[in-house]
């Protein structure tokens, strides 16, 4: 007899309706958003070049889900309009990357299946644009490009300048192009140059964090497709969606934990999913959705965090910005980083935007009359898990 011999699903009708990169045929509690979303495309059906579109918010609060539903519509109504031009939609993630391998990365996806790629070396940046207005030109139609953590972009100016004035500098006659910018940093506007403002003109779409009522009726849905009738408790869909909803409104921490507590009842050949599946997983799930979160942000902001909270656990209470700056320096010199910055403002920056996204809370110190501004920052999350998930990334990096 074979070990996995009267396997069975159990308590599942379709587990994989719970998996992260499932994209549902609906998608709930972000009707304002799509709304804005479809106004900004419109142009696309009547073969005018769309608004550029940026979608701000955080980790999983739907932005790619909503991405993914929004554009499958509009290829769909395409395909039944004369008015409007083909589309093809490129999509390239862009941490760590730099405008000159995004480039590429979109001119190589536009190649006839006879043409050998573009080398990741040989071009200047500028021979690169020219390529990649060729492919499009040859292809023709509407090119909508999606960036995904367009904040990562090392060196965003220069892609988020060229190619919406493409057309007007005469780069492109038959194709248009938009851009869909998806960002987690709230203040990226803020860090681009003011000519690349103006040029972009961009619809902004903000995702706010789910409530706990919202994340009810989303896990609803999905318990209802992924399980046997009767098998989950609504306590219990009640319960993980109130954990998500105190700790970062993310309705993929709400899914993850819905079926990790499902795993946990399935291994135990229990008949449903109670509150106490849920309280049993509760602490692995915050621990895997803490690791993804920090792990999604660039290596010097994860280091600037770990110094911040490691001078916290010291010392019991939130440290300056100058403390964090120093042990920032010292952190990134043990992971080899020969020459990490000592600017204040380098530490302050990347201090402002982990508070925007909930990892650190500041606070202005009174310093007494003539004693200028200065900031303490709490970091808002385990210690301990931190620093534990710091070390395990910089392991793995360096394996």
């Amino acid at each position: 007899m074979g070990i996995f011999d009267g396997a069975t699903d159990g308590i599942y009708r379709d587990k994989d309706v719970l998996d992260e990169d499932y994209q549902p045929d609906q998608v709930l509690e972000r009707e304002d958003e799509i709304a804005d979303y479809r106004d900004a495309l419109l142009d696309v059906l009547f073969g005018r070049t769309p608004d550029n579109i940026f979608l701000y918010g955080k980790a999983g609060v739907g932005k790619t889900a909503v991405t993914n539903f929004v554009l499958g519509e509009l290829r769909a109504e395409v395909e039944t309009r004369d008015t409007a031009d083909p589309i093809h939609i490129s999509r390239v993630n862009c941490d760590s990357e730099t405008t000159y391998s995004v480039i590429r990365e979109l001119a190589n996806g536009l190649l006839p299946a006879t043409h050998s790629p573009y080398a990741a070396k040989g071009y200047s940046t500028s021979d690169l644009f020219d390529e990649l207005y060729e492919q499009m030109e040859r292809v023709g139609g509407t090119h909508l490009i999606v960036l995904d953590e367009v904040d990562h972009l090392s060196d965003p100016d220069a892609l988020l300048y060229q190619l919406p004035r493409a057309r007007a500098n005469g780069y492109l006659n038959d194709a248009r192009v938009g851009i869909i910018g998806i960002s987690n940093n709230y203040t990226f506007r803020n860090t681009l140059s003011s000519k690349v403002k103006s040029t972009l003109m961009e619809t902004e779409i903000s995702f706010s964090t789910y409530d706990a009522d919202e994340l009810v009726s989303i896990l609803e849905h999905r318990a209802d497709l992924a399980f046997q009738p009767g098998v989950c408790e609504d306590s219990a869909i009640t319960l993980c969606a109130a954990y998500a909803a105190k700790d970062d409104g993310s309705a993929r921490q709400a899914i993850d934990l819905l079926r990790a507590a499902a795993d946990a009842a399935w291994k135990a050949d229990d008949p449903t999913i109670t509150d106490a599946h849920v309280k049993d997983v509760r602490d692995d799930v915050d621990r895997g959705q803490l690791h993804d979160k920090i792990s999604d942000q660039t290596t010097n902001a994860q280091r600037v965090l770990e110094a911040a909270a490691r001078l916290q656990n010291k010392h019991g209470e939130p440290a300056r910005t100058r403390e964090i700056q120093e042990s920032y320096q010292q952190l990134a010199r043990s992971y080899g980083d020969p020459d990490p910055s000592t600017s204040l403002k380098f530490a302050q920056r990347h201090l402002d935007d982990l508070e925007m996204l909930g990892f650190v809370i500041k606070s202005e110190e009174n310093r007494g009359k003539g004693g200028g501004r200065s900031y303490i920052w709490e970091v808002d999350m385990d210690l301990e898990t931190v620093i534990d998930v710091r070390e395990d990334i910089e392991q793995t990096n360096a394996a």
